[in-house]
C-alpha cells in the first residue's frame, strides 16, 4: 500500500538536503510577504532565520508527543506517529511566523484522532488540557478554525503509513521463518525506544515504514549482541541481491546519525526563541490573515495536563 501511497510519491525525500531546502524557502517566502506590508525589511533582525524555526518546531513537536503520552483514553502509537507528520510536513511549507505551533500541534492531533479513529469526543480531548472550561472551550475553537487551513496544506494526503505494522509484521516473521532467534521478544523493548526517537527526525520524511521497522528490528539486534545477517540474507532472501542490501543498510546507517546527531534545544534557546516569535506576531505582519487565528494558543504551561503523582512522589 505505501508504495502506491501518496505519502511515497509526495511526501518521501530523496535526501536531507531537499527538506532544508524546503524549509528555507518556506522561511523566505513569508519574509516576503512581511517585507511587502511595509513595517519590515525582507531581512529584518526581528524576524526568524530557518536555523531557528526549525528550533522551535523541534521544541513543539516534542510538547506533541508529551502531551499524545499523557493523553486519557490512552492514545495508540499510530495516532501519535500520524499526528507527528501531519506537523511535519505542515512545517515543510509553511512558516512558525505566520502560523503558531501551538495551535498547530494540537490541531495536529486533533485530525491525527479523526483519521485513524481513535475515537474521542472534542470535549474528551480538550478535557486533556490543563486549563480552565473556558479556556478548553477557546482551545477547541481556535483548532477548529484551523483544521480545514491545516488539512490543506496537507493537500488532503491524510492517510499516514506508521513504521509499527511493519514493525510487528517483522516480528511475526522472526518468530515463524527464523528460529536461530528463540526468543524475538526480547527485541522489542530497545526497538520500541529505536522508533520513539526516529520519530523525532526526519527519517519518516526520508524512508519507507518498512524501512524504519526493518531498521529498529536491526539496531535492537546489534545491541543485545544478536547477529541478523543471515535473517537478512536468507529469510528476506537479500544474499543475491546485494543492491537492496547495501542500500538498506546505508538507509538504516543514515538513521542511526539521524538519532546521533538530533538535539532538542536547550532551554534557554527556547526561551529566547519563543519572545521573539511573539514579538513577530505581535507586528501582525500579515493584514489578510486573521490574528486572532495566527496568535494560537494562549499559554505554553497549559497546553497539557501534567502526569498524576501518588504519595510517594512517583508516576503512577
Amino acid at each position: 500500500m505505501y508504495h502506491s501511497s501518496t505519502q511515497r510519491k509526495r511526501w518521501t525525500f530523496c535526501n536531507g538536503q531537499q527538506l532544508e531546502r524546503c524549509r528555507e524557502e518556506a522561511n523566505r517566502n513569508f519574509h516576503s510577504k512581511a517585507a511587502a506590508t511595509g513595517k519590515v525589511q525582507q531581512n529584518d533582525f526581528r524576524l526568524l532565520k530557518p536555523h531557528e524555526e526549525l528550533a522551535i518546531c523541534k521544541h513543539y513537536e516534542k510538547r506533541l508527543l508529551d502531551f499524545c503520552s499523557v493523553f486519557k483514553p490512552a492514545m495508540p502509537r499510530s495516532v501519535v506517529g500520524t499526528a507527528s507528520m501531519y506537523f511535519k510536513r505542515f512545517y515543510l511549507n509553511n512558516s512558525v511566523m505566520e502560523y503558531h505551533p501551538r495551535i498547530i500541534m494540537l490541531t495536529c492531533v486533533f485530525l491525527a484522532c479523526k483519521v485513524d479513529e481513535f475515537n474521542v469526543s472534542s470535549a474528551q480531548f480538550v478535557g486533556n488540557l490543563r486549563e480552565s472550561p473556558a479556556g478548553q472551550e477557546k482551545a477547541l475553537e481556535q483548532i477548529l478554525e484551523y483544521e480545514l487551513l491545516l488539512i490543506q496544506q496537507l493537500n488532503f494526503h491524510l492517510i499516514v503509513h506508521n513504521p509499527y505494522r511493519p514493525f510487528e509484521g517483522f516480528l511475526i516473521d522472526l518468530k515463524t521463518r527464523y528460529p536461530v532467534l528463540e526468543n524475538p521478544e526480547v527485541l522489542r523493548k530497545t526497538a520500541d525506544d529505536f522508533l520513539s526517537r526516529v520519530a523525532l527526525t526526519d527519517a519518516y520524511l526520508l524512508f519507507s515504514p518498512s524501512q524504519i521497522a526493518l531498521a529498529a528490528i536491526l539496531s535492537s539486534g546489534s545491541r543485545a549482541g544478536i547477529n541478523m545477517e543471515s535473517y537478512l540474507s536468507e529469510s528476506l532472501k537479500l544474499k543475491e541481491d546485494r543492491t537492496t542490501l547495501a542500500k538498506l543498510l546505508d538507509g538504516m546507517k543514515c538513521m542511526s546519525n539521524l538519532i546521533r546527531k538530533y538535539e532538542l534545544p536547550k532551554s534557554e534557546e527556547v526561551v529566547a526563541l519563543k519572545q521573539k516569535l511573539e514579538k513577530c506576531h505581535s507586528l501582525d505582519l500579515l493584514l489578510s490573515t486573521n490574528s486572532k487565528k495566527r496568535k494560537g494558543y494562549e499559554d505554553d504551561e497549559y497546553v497539557a495536563k501534567k502526569p498524576k503523582v501518588d504519595e510517594q512522589g512517583k508516576l503512577p
